[in-house]
């Protein structure tokens, strides 16, 4: 009998361990047969995980580090640190770098939109090297401060030693789950970069002491020619961390992001891409709030006015993947009731909250659009002189 319990628990423990991919909604038996060592299918508006595989395993990123680079560089062009138009100058130590490059040599100058497209499009490991000491200084600054991205980001199984993945150093790790995360970063709060991840082919120049040549960078993202919608993001391989791809793609206003790690060659990477692509697109379903909608002022206590007109803090979405009907989605206005001046533009003064079929799911605030100062004696006093003039 005793044995017989074993066994049965045994083979409980087996069957719970043996699930290798997990799926939310849609088919809860859905086998998409990944061969790759993880996954992860995210869509990007929500952020919402749609299928994964080992998501939070660590594992070698390769070139896909270079993401969090590029994440970096986007945030220095809308802080106004530098623009697209800066020249770069490249230095020794960024000209030493192997791997994937675009032969940049030292004392050679590019824009900086020029170093964006080598590294999006040719993955350049001396590109990435050049931009991390344009913005830092240094690459160890760099690195150091794509650490702290990640870790405000809450890409807790990532940690980064250099800024383009060349390395094998078994401390330059991260999972499936975070390259999702950080893919929809860069590809939700800079979509421009799409304008440079989805070029094919295009030439640029080295201007040398040697004289000008022309090199012409090739995209390593070949879903860009194989799958429809699909606009980007990144490849990368290295011996030790095998294929990796993060893909993104646009169909219907919904925007997806496939993630495949450590795949076994450079064919299923882009394979396994595209079925994870293919499952999100057949299951999923976009809501988005309309914002246009004019709300209602919100009454104000103590205030040297009664009121404060608002406006929606941010736009509601809502990932369906089952067959719900999200046409019977419905919101209500909830404004909060014990609002008290002072009041700030900005400040948060209700809520709009959305129901499916008498279901809550979800909410979005609502913002003052004016401040409104706290009431004092003379306002009271004013108040009733008016009222006064008016008897």
């Amino acid at each position: 009998m005793r044995r017989w319990i074993a066994g049965t628990l045994i083979a409980v423990l087996l069957l719970c361990f043996a699930q290798p991919s997990r799926v939310f909604g849609g088919e809860a038996d859905a086998d998409l047969g990944i061969t790759a060592q993880a996954c992860v299918l995210m869509e990007a508006d929500t952020g919402q995980i749609i299928y994964e595989k080992n998501s939070t395993q660590r594992l070698s990123p390769a070139s896909i580090t270079k993401i969090m680079t590029l994440i970096l560089i986007f945030e220095a062009l809308e802080d106004g640190k530098i623009t697209l138009q800066d020249e770069v100058t490249t230095s020794a130590y960024a000209k030493s770098m192997g791997g994937s490059q675009v032969f940049l040599e030292e004392g050679e100058k590019q824009t900086v939109e020029t170093l964006i497209k080598c590294i999006v499009v040719a993955s350049g490991n001396d590109a990435s090297v050049a931009m991390a000491e344009y913005i830092c200084g240094s690459e160890q600054e760099f690195v150091r401060q794509m650490n702290e991205k990640a870790a405000q980001l809450g890409m807790e199984d990532t940690h980064f030693t250099d800024c383009c993945g060349l390395t094998d150093s078994q401390d330059h790790y991260t999972s499936a789950k975070d390259v999702a995360v950080m893919s929809r970063e860069l590809s939700v709060k800079y979509p421009q970069i799409h304008n440079y991840s989805s070029i094919w082919m295009e030439d640029i120049t080295h201007v040398t002491s040697q004289g000008t040549s022309t090199f012409t960078l090739a995209n390593t993202n070949k879903l860009l020619r194989q799958y429809e919608g699909c606009n980007g993001l990144k490849t990368g391989s290295t011996s030790l961390a095998k294929y990796c791809l993060s893909a993104t793609a646009v169909r219907d206003d919904i925007e997806l992001i496939a993630v495949i790690m450590a795949a076994p060659d450079y064919k299923v990477r882009f394979s396994e891409a595209a079925a994870l692509l293919n499952y999100g697109f057949s299951h999923c379903t976009l809501y988005k709030g309309d914002i246009t909608v004019p709300l209602e002022n919100v009454p104000v206590k103590n205030g040297i006015s009664d009121s404060v007109g608002c406006a929606w803090g941010e736009q509601f979405t809502y990932l369906s993947t089952s067959e719900e009907d999200l046409g019977q989605i419905t919101w209500e206005f909830q404004p909060d009731p014990e609002l008290k001046a002072p009041v700030c533009a900005g400040d948060t003064v209700g809520s709009v909250v959305y129901y499916l079929n008498g279901t809550t799911i979800g909410s979005v605030p609502v913002v003052a659009c004016e401040g409104v100062a706290e009431a004092g004696y003379l306002d009271y006093m004013k108040e009733i002189w008016k009222h006064l003039v008016k008897i």
